[in-house]
C-alpha cells in the first residue's frame, strides 16, 4: 500500500489555483462550469450557527481509521441516526434548487458521508466517485450513470489544510487513463481548490479528484451527500431504504428518498416514436447563458 504524502510542503506554494470569483457566477454559469470542468464552488452556503450545530452532532460519533494512515477518519451510515441538523442537510435549499435545475428532473439522494483530515494525513489519492459495475469500496449506489457529489467544508480550507484537488475536465476523457477504477498518487495538470468554511464543491462523479496533506494544525472536516436524477438508476437491484430509517429523517429531507431503484427509462423506444420533440433546452448550448 502506497502510504506517501500526495504533495510536499515545498510545493504547496507552487500549486495550481483556478482564480475564479464563484459568487460572481449566474446560473448558467455554474452548469457550465461544473458540466466543462467537473467541479464547482458554491461559497458561503452554511451559516456559522448550522456549521456548528453539525460539527457538534459529528463530534459524537465513532470514527473508522482509513487503512492507509491513522489521521484520516470517517462515518458513513448516517442514516437513521439521531443527527438532525446534520440529516436536514440533505434539503438545503440552495444546493437542491441548483441541482434541480442543473439536471431538469426530480432529485434522489444516494448517500452521506463525514470525513476528518488531522494534521499529518498525506492526502488523498486522485480518484474517481464513478463505478459504473459498483465496487466494494461504493457499492452499486455508485454504478448510477450520473451523480453528483456535494462535498460541505466544516473548515476553511486553506493551502496548508488538505484543500481539495482536481484534474479539470478529466470526466470528459476516454482515454484509458481515464478509466473511473484507476487511481494516482497525484497529477501534472491537478488544481488546488480553497474555499471557506460552509462552501461547498459540487462534483461530477467521473471528475478524478482527491485533496493535498494536511500540513497544518487543525483538522479539516467535511460532509459528503450524494444524489442523482431519477432517470439515472443504478446497473444492479439494491435494497430498498428501510421503513425505520425513513421515519427518522426531517420532513424537508424525506422527498430525496424515493426507491433507490428508480430509474426512468424505456428499454422498448423505437427509432421513430409518436409525437418527436424538436427542441430541448435542456440539451442546448444556450442553457449556459439563461440566468
Amino acid at each position: 500500500m502506497d502510504t506517501r504524502n500526495t504533495n510536499e510542503r515545498s510545493e504547496i506554494a507552487g500549486a495550481r489555483r483556478p482564480g475564479v470569483d464563484w459568487s460572481a457566477l449566474s446560473t448558467g454559469d455554474r452548469i457550465r462550469y461544473l458540466e466543462l470542468e467537473g467541479y464547482l464552488v458554491l461559497p458561503d452556503l452554511l451559516a456559522p450557527e448550522l456549521i456548528s450545530a453539525i460539527g457538534a452532532e459529528m463530534a459524537t460519533l465513532p470514527l473508522i481509521v482509513t487503512d492507509y494512515t491513522p489521521h484520516k477518519k470517517a462515518a458513513d451510515g448516517l442514516l437513521g441516526l439521531d443527527l438532525p441538523r446534520t440529516l436536514e442537510t440533505i434539503a438545503f435549499p440552495s444546493t437542491v434548487a441548483f441541482l434541480k435545475r442543473l439536471f431538469g428532473d426530480e432529485v434522489l439522494f444516494t448517500s452521506i458521508d463525514y470525513q476528518l483530515c488531522e494534521p499529518g494525513h498525506p492526502g488523498i489519492a486522485i480518484h474517481t466517485d464513478a463505478q459504473p459495475y459498483g465496487s466494494r469500496i461504493f457499492g452499486s449506489l455508485a454504478s448510477s450513470p450520473v451523480l453528483m457529489r456535494v462535498l460541505y467544508y466544516l473548515d476553511d480550507l486553506t493551502p496548508e489544510c488538505s484543500p481539495f484537488k482536481v484534474v479539470p475536465r478529466s470526466h470528459l476523457s476516454v482515454h484509458a487513463d481515464a478509466n473511473p477504477y484507476n487511481r494516482f498518487l497525484r497529477h501534472e495538470e491537478e488544481v488546488m481548490v480553497t474555499c471557506s468554511a460552509g462552501s461547498a464543491v459540487v462534483i461530477n462523479q467521473r471528475v478524478f479528484h482527491g485533496n493535498f496533506p494536511n500540513f497544518s494544525d487543525r483538522d479539516r472536516r467535511m460532509l459528503a451527500i450524494a444524489y442523482r436524477p431519477a432517470w439515472a438508476g443504478p446497473v444492479t437491484k439494491v435494497d430498498p431504504w428501510a421503513e425505520d430509517t425513513l421515519a427518522t429523517l426531517p420532513p424537508a429531507a424525506r422527498c430525496f428518498f424515493r426507491d433507490p431503484n428508480t430509474r426512468r427509462i424505456d428499454y422498448d423506444v423505437p427509432n421513430r416514436p409518436d409525437d418527436l420533440d424538436r427542441n430541448s433546452a435542456g440539451i442546448a448550448p444556450s442553457r449556459w447563458t439563461v440566468g
